[in-house]
């Protein structure tokens, strides 16, 4: 009889243990990370497709991004799409001889560096003006403008126009499949 207790006792702890595991896990999994999978080409040389990251939701719960973070957002596709975050609210934007100036400053973008340099003719992004693709003469309050870092053969803000902060899942600069990229990226 004594046995038979301290076994339904045992298992009846096993049970909880197992339920606050996984109760956990959804918890972090829902509010604090979760894995993405890179699809598409638009963001090399930064990220390949096939690499697997970790989207950081912390700060984008209550905040919007800082300008260059890499992001995470609900595309019009019903897909999710990673981008880089150039333009923020109150921001005029504008793309010209393949330099990025932001409300009429020149702006560095190191991590196109190695993109630009493998370039034999033309430019890496064609010239625009915000008012050109989205009638808008800055970002609206709420609203990003994101690019992916191979601007030839990107759908971004260019196309699918300004994001909602509001679709922002996270931001995420932790590569960790493959093994031989894990690692942050900038």
């Amino acid at each position: 009889m004594e046995q038979v207790k301290k076994e339904k006792n045992e298992l009846w702890e096993w049970s909880k243990a197992l339920l606050i595991a996984f109760g956990l896990a959804a918890i972090i999994r829902f509010f604090l990370f979760t894995p993405i999978v890179v699809d598409g080409e638009s963001m090399m040389p930064t990220l390949k497709n096939g690499d697997r990251m970790v989207v950081n939701k912390i700060g984008y719960m209550v905040g919007e991004p800082d300008r260059y973070d890499i992001v995470v957002f609900h595309a019009p596709e019903q897909k999710n799409y990673i981008k880089r975050v150039i333009g923020l609210p109150g921001d005029h934007v504008e793309y010209k001889n393949d330099q990025l100036y932001i409300n009429g400053k020149a702006m560095d973008e190191p991590y196109l560096d190695q993109y630009k340099s493998e370039i034999t003719e033309g430019t890496l992004t064609d010239d625009f003006t915000l008012k050109e693709i989205t009638q808008e003469e800055e970002i609206p309050k709420g609203y990003i403008f994101v690019m992916g870092d191979n601007r030839r053969y990107s759908k971004d803000s260019r196309h699918i126009g300004l994001v909602a902060i509001d679709e922002v899942i996270g931001n995420t600069n932790i590569v960790f499949w493959p093994l031989n990229e894990i690692g942050f990226i900038k």
